[in-house]
Formats: structure tokens, C-alpha cells, sequence
């Protein structure tokens, strides 16, 4: 109520009505920003679509260039390494400098590397065109989530935004798998690059006129030490996982950039606590929420992309099932990904963000233990099962994950905080495969390799669900 300042003689006037309260944003999407949601979903999509679209076609990829098998293993690698170690600072450039702006920026970068990659005539111009790929990918991932994030408010809008945003992430990743067979067989693995080239230019052509300029409205300095320290720690640490799965642990040059990784990351931590303008708040990163909640997503994604990899294994070599037979269980556990997906922020909303994370994790452990039931002579409808309602409770954790990490922070910090989501994601898709999957191959007979892995896997997950219960605490994320 307005009280007058004047004195006590004076005739009290009546209160002054309360301003009205900011109406709720309401929980059905407009045309318009359905269309900002596909623009940004289908840059999220294509970027997850390259983690897995060209890995079918690299044994004639390697033919067709003449590369090496440690050359093949570059493919990956040169894509992987710019697309994790630059995320931090592209989220923060972003932030200071304009998302939609660096966005863009991402879409033309990518769509040539793609280009590039396609028409490439040697092995050193398509790798080149893959690390531009990667770089491009490090733009498009953090600053596409701070654009979803700050285009739909807190609450149901972004729940469902989000809901929608994972489902396709986990789905890209499954759909390249398939996808890569068929265009390798029908059209040649070229095509795999020129999809991506078409997707990125389609993406582009709606971009400029749905989205709207957001930046942070302070700009303060980069932090340039913070920014050279976390991006070589990122890169030496995805470098020496990376090749790991292929030489092993004790080769030279995996433990040399492992040393350099930890060490350069460690050097981040101190830098950071200096700053005058940190790249990375350590008091949000002190956030129970932004802690577990990227300590769940990094498990998620590492672990479910390690069962991906052995069950690939496993249905190939051990039931000799052809590749589209292995593209059909695979297609039925993007479905069942889609299918919950659907419902993702309906449950969400009903029993809060904490439960359903800690409930995700908790459900993708036990039914990635069920396929421990698998056989050496029969299992494939056992694996699909299996395979897909792990899956289905993958995608409820990467749903709620991100919303556990983005929750609660100011518009200004969002592209930081989505920078943090989307790293944990891009370094979770890089180590599982490494750390786990190799055992797979290495335990003398297959089939004992697969089961091994399988085992640790769920065990690790089912810890990490109790972890991250007792981090977050009680209190509703």
C-alpha cells in the first residue's frame, strides 16, 4: 500500500492498487515459437546426427581415400576434439558478444565443413573438413541451448522445449547409426557429409528471421587465462581418451596429454578463483544443482553410449545379425526414446525434477543390468527389450538433468550454464567407449567381454542414481 509522506493532518489517502502480477506464460507454444523450437531442435539434432552418421561408412571411407586404421580413428577424434574442448568458450562468448549472432556463425561454419568434407580428395582435406565440423558443432551446441533456454520462460514451456530438445539428441545419435548403413550402401559414404551439408543449410535459411538477438547486457573482459587453460585441459583430456580406445592406456602419448589435461585443468580451477571476470563462476559451479546434476548427465551419456557400442558388438558378432537387423533394434529403441519423450515433462512436472533424475538413472542401471540375460546364441528380442527401456529412462535423465542445471540461473548466465550442460554431454559421448568398451574386446572371448562391460556399466549408473539423491538433497531441484 502507498502511504503519503505528508503530515498526519492531512486526509489519508486511499491505496494505490497493486501492480498487476506479470501473467504466467501460458503453457501452449505460439506458431512462431514452435518454429523457433524446430530451428533450434534441428541444429541440435544435426550436430548429434555427426557423432554417429559416418561410423558405419568408415571402412569405405577409408578405401575410397586411401587412410590408415589409425587414420579412421582421426575421423572421430577430429571431430570430437573441437566440439568438447571449445564449448565452455563459445557459451561465454556467446554470452558477451550475442547467441544468435555466434549461432549463425555456427550454422555457416558447419554446413561448409560439411561441404568441404564431401568433395574432400584427400585424407588431410577431409580431416580438416571434420575438425571445422567440430568447431562448428562447438558454436551451434551452446549457443542453440541458451537460445532455447531463453526464448521459453521457466515452467512448462521450457520443460516441454527441453523434453523435445533430448528426445531428438538421444534419437540423432541412433538414427545416425541407422541412417549412415543405408546412405553408405545406397549412395556412398560421401552422402553421409552432404546430408549434413543440406540439414545445416536448410537450418540456416529459417535461422535470421525466427530468432532474436540475447546477449549478456553487462560485458565484461574475457577471461583469456581461464579461456586457454580449460580449452587445452579439454582438448588433452579428450585427445587421450580418445586415442586410448584405440592404443590403450599405456601408450606415451595417452598418458603424456592425460597428465596435461588434468594438470591444465587443475591450473583452470586456480585461475578461476583469481578472476576478476571469470569464464566460469566457481560459486555456480558450488550449486548443488549445476554440481549433480552434470555429474548425472555425465554418466548417463558415458554409460549409454558404452552399452550402444558392446550391443552393437554383441548383435553383430556374437549373433551375426546384418546391419539392417542391428538397425531395426536400434530404430526400436529411438522410437521408444521418441514415445518417452512425449510424456517426459508431463512426468516432470507431476513428481519434480530431483525424482525424476534420480528415478531415470536408477531405472537405466537395472534394465541396462537385464541384458546381462542375453545369450550367445539367442537374445536379440531380449537386447531390443532391454535396450529400448533403458533407453526410454536414458532420455528422462538428459531431460532432467539439463532442467536441474539450468534452473534458477539468470538469462545473463544461461549460455554458461548451457555451455556446462552440452560439454558434460559432448565429454560423457567421448569417455564411456574408451574407458569401458575397450574390456569388451579384450577379455578373450567376445561374448564374456560384453557381459563384463554390461555388468560394470549398471553398476555404475545404479551408484550414481544414490549419488546424486543424496547431493541434491530433499529439496526439490
Amino acid at each position: 500500500m502507498a502511504i503519503d509522506s505528508a503530515p498526519s493532518t492531512t486526509t489519508p489517502q486511499a491505496p494505490a492498487p497493486e501492480a498487476p502480477a506479470a501473467p504466467a506464460a501460458p503453457e501452449r507454444l505460439s506458431p512462431r515459437a514452435k518454429l523457433i523450437l524446430f530451428v533450434l531442435c534441428a541444429a541440435q539434432f544435426m550436430v548429434a546426427l555427426d557423432f554417429s552418421v559416418l561410423n558405419v561408412a568408415l571402412p569405405v571411407l577409408g578405401k575410397d581415400l586411401g587412410m590408415t586404421q589409425s587414420g579412421l580413428q582421426w575421423a572421430v577424434t577430429a571431430f570430437a576434439l573441437p566440439s568438447g574442448g571449445f564449448l565452455l568458450l563459445f557459451g561465454r562468448i556467446a554470452d558477451l558478444f550475442g547467441r544468435r549472432k555466434l549461432f549463425l556463425t555456427g550454422l555457416a561454419v558447419f554446413g561448409s565443413a560439411s561441404l568441404l568434407a564431401t568433395l574432400a580428395w584427400n585424407p588431410e582435406v577431409f580431416l580438416a573438413g571434420r575438425a571445422l565440423q567440430g568447431l562448428g558443432a562447438a558454436v551451434i551446441v551452446p549457443t542453440g541451448m541458451s537460445l532455447l533456454t531463453t526464448t521459453f520462460p521457466e515452467g512448462p514451456q521450457r520443460d516441454r522445449a527441453l523434453g523435445i530438445s533430448g528426445t531428438l539428441l538421444s534419437l540423432g545419435f541412433t538414427v545416425g547409426m541407422v541412417l549412415g548403413g543405408v546412405l553408405t550402401d545406397t549412395l556412398g559414404w560421401r552422402s553421409t557429409m552432404g546430408l549434413l551439408g543440406v540439414a545445416s543449410a536448410v537450418v540456416l535459411a529459417f535461422a535470421p528471421g525466427l530468432l532474436t538477438e540475447s546477449r549478456n547486457p553487462v560485458r565484461p573482459r574475457l577471461d583469456v587465462p581461464g579461456a586457454v587453460t580449460v580449452t587445452g585441459g579439454l582438448l588433452a583430456l579428450i585427445y587421450s581418451l580418445s586415442t586410448a580406445a584405440q592404443n590403450g592406456f599405456g601408450h606415451t602419448d595417452v598418458i603424456a596429454t592425460l597428465i596435461a589435461g588434468i594438470a591444465l585443468l587443475t591450473a583452470f580451477v586456480v585461475v578461476e578463483s583469481r578472476a576478476e571476470a571469470p569464464l566460469v563462476s566457481l560459486p555456480m559451479l558450488k550449486r548443488r544443482t549445476v554440481a549433480w546434476g552434470n555429474f548425472g548427465g555425465l554418466i548417463t551419456f558415458s554409460m549409454m553410449s558404452t552399452v550402444v557400442f558392446v550391443l552393437t558388438l554383441y548383435l553383430q558378432e556374437v549373433l551375426k545379425l546384418s546391419s539392417f537387423e542391428t538397425g531395426l533394434v536400434f530404430g526400436v529403441q529411438g522410437v521408444m526414446s521418441a514415445v518417452a519423450g512425449t510424456y517426459a515433462a508431463k512426468v516432470i512436472g507431476r513428481f519434480g525434477v530431483r525424482r525424476v533424475l534420480v528415478g531415470s538413472l536408477l531405472g537405466q542401471g537395472l534394465f541396462v543390468g537385464a541384458l546381462l540375460f542375453i545369450g550367445s546364441s539367442a537374445g536379440a528380442l531380449v537386447a531390443t527389450v532391454a535396450v529400448s527401456l533403458a533407453s526410454m529412462c536414458h532420455l528422462g535423465a538428459i531431460i532432467s538433468y539439463g532442467l536441474t542445471v539450468t534452473s534458477g540461473v539468470p538469462d545473463e548466465e544461461q549460455g554458461l550454464a548451457t555451455g556446462l550442460v552440452t560439454t558434460t554431454q559432448q565429454i560423457g559421448l567421448t569417455i564411456g567407449i574408451p574407458l569401458l568398451g575397450v574390456l569388451a574386446t579384450t577379455q578373450g572371448d567376445l561374448f564374456t567381454g560384453v557381459r563384463t562391460v554390461l555388468a560394470i556399466d549398471a553398476a555404475i549408473v545404479v551408484a550414481a542414481a544414490v549419488l546424486v539423491a543424496v547431493g541434491l538433497g530433499r529439496r526439490k531441484a
